[in-house]
């Protein structure tokens, strides 16, 4: 491992220690998001073994953020984006099958509209934590 790499490790298991919940999924949306943009280049280098590691992680990061939903709490909130994530690990599937850049850039489109939205609620959240 190069110097830079172990730099990002730590920084990464830095920035995860001290995430309160809220931090930590946009972390996730954040790490969803570049794995994708790295899937991208390693799809258009013809590097299908890296593209479908990097895929692989994006459906695992989707699957994280999946688990992170309360139903009791989120209620139809809580369904609608189940229903997204089941989407957006499907056609990550898809794209990585078919090498289709297209079906890439629709996830990473709809990853940075939830990701906007959540950013936009940040502080609310923290403002609300405060109180307690």
């Amino acid at each position: 491992m190069n110097g830079l790499q172990a730099y990002q490790r730590v920084n990464t298991q830095t920035s995860i220690t001290d995430a309160d919940p809220h931090k930590l999924i946009q972390l996730l949306y954040n790490g969803a998001i570049e794995r994708i943009n790295m899937a991208k280049a390693r799809m258009q280098a013809k590097d299908y073994s890296g593209k479908a590691q990097l895929i692989g992680k994006a459906i695992e990061i989707v699957g994280g953020l999946r688990s992170f939903l309360d139903f009791e709490k989120g209620g139809e909130l809580a369904a609608r984006l189940e229903a997204l994530y089941d989407y957006m690990e499907r056609t990550l599937l898809e794209a990585s099958a078919r090498n289709d850049i297209a079906k890439l850039d629709e996830v990473l489109n709809l990853l940075r509209s939830v990701k906007e939205g959540w950013d936009g609620i940040r502080e609310e959240v923290i403002s609300q934590q405060q109180a307690v």
